[in-house]
């Protein structure tokens, strides 16, 4: 089974070829253009993925040593993510599919997040309670199967990665600030600016209080020292980060309890967070739970994990027509 597999859900274009289970290559793309503006541009990032496909594809495939007429599939992001980006890889996908005579998958960029813990060794076994935390959704899946997964938790405002970002931006730090703030956090005190941990009923996450605390925390104190973000910024980073991922493991740490699971993944963009990473692996040490986090290349957006997603897809037969439509708010169910 050879897959040609398109992720475009954001501001990453790539692409990955699948060859019985393999990812034989993994190109990614990344857009310069938004550093200026301080976040992703929706128009400047789907400009940007018509000039980035076809070299990215064109590289995966020699890269993989693979010609087009070896592929047996054609996948595809379908959703969720930004309309004009996911139009863009999803019409070359179906073009390709359509040219070639080869069958369309569509996947769901959420549910390739949770199963790019497939990839490489170790896997973990269903059922398994997975975390997944990025720049737009921060999700508690209980996953019994490659295509049977339940959200038992979920953000109700800000995303994880968001609040990283929003709240490293009222740092002063560039643009994406959450690698910039996990890296300077390496050298703080995480415990020496106290911050509300968001408290929400049931396995649900909330952020928004979290950059309104900082807000005016850093107006205050700026008030009396201009000089004091740039004084004390470690600290200040450190003490951000501990309550994000505080409030992470609170709910991960519920949700595992209740559910009766011991086998606990971590997925997304900000699984690639070094504090994260460290805090889960202490969790897991504490509670009993095997852990599971995709090697770094495999947490942010990238078409490796559409390419195993969609082998489990063309597995059990699920495929798509041309008619099918990209769906930035598609749902995991």
């Amino acid at each position: 089974m050879t897959i040609l597999a398109i992720e475009s859900s954001c501001d990453d274009t790539s692409a990955a070829v699948l060859v019985n289970g393999e990812i034989r290559s993994n190109v990614v793309a990344t857009q310069q253009v938004h550093e200026q503006y301080g976040g992703v541009v929706p128009e400047l990032a789907s400009r940007a993925h018509q000039q980035h496909l076809i070299p990215v594809v064109e590289a995966a495939l020699q890269k993989a040593g693979v010609s087009k007429a070896d592929l047996d599939a054609i996948a595809f992001t379908q959703g969720p993510g930004l309309l004009g980006s996911l139009l863009v890889g999803g019409m070359f996908a179906k073009t390709l599919a359509l040219a070639l005579n080869k069958p369309l998958i569509a996947v769901n960029h959420m549910r390739a997040h949770i199963l790019a813990h497939f990839i490489e060794d170790p896997k973990p076994r269903f059922p398994f309670l997975c975390l997944t935390v990025s720049g737009g959704h921060t999700q508690l899946v209980v996953v019994r199967s490659a295509l049977d997964m339940q959200i038992i938790g979920q953000t109700t405002d800000d995303a994880a990665g968001e609040a990283f970002d929003k709240t490293g931006k009222l740092l002063g730090l560039p643009y994406p600030a959450g690698p910039h703030l996990d890296k300077l956090a390496r050298q703080g005190n995480p415990t020496r600016f106290p911050l509300p941990v968001g408290t929400m009923p049931g396995y649900d996450f909330s952020f928004s209080g979290l950059k309104t605390a900082v807000l005016y925390f850093l107006k205050k104190e700026t008030a009396k020292n201009p000089d004091f973000i740039q004084e004390n910024l470690p600290d200040l980073c450190a003490s951000i980060q501990h309550t994000i991922i505080q409030t992470l493991l609170r709910q991960l740490r519920r949700a595992a309890h209740d559910q009766g699971l011991t086998q606990v993944a971590l997925a997304g963009g900000v699984a690639a967070n070094s504090g994260l990473r460290q805090a889960l692996q202490d969790e897991a040490a504490a509670q009993g739970w095997e852990v599971f986090i995709p090697a770094f290349q495999y947490c942010t957006d990238n078409a490796g994990m559409v390419a195993i997603t969609a082998q489990f897809q063309y597995k059990a037969g699920d495929f798509a027509d041309q008619l099918v439509s990209s769906d930035p708010r598609l749902k995991l169910a």
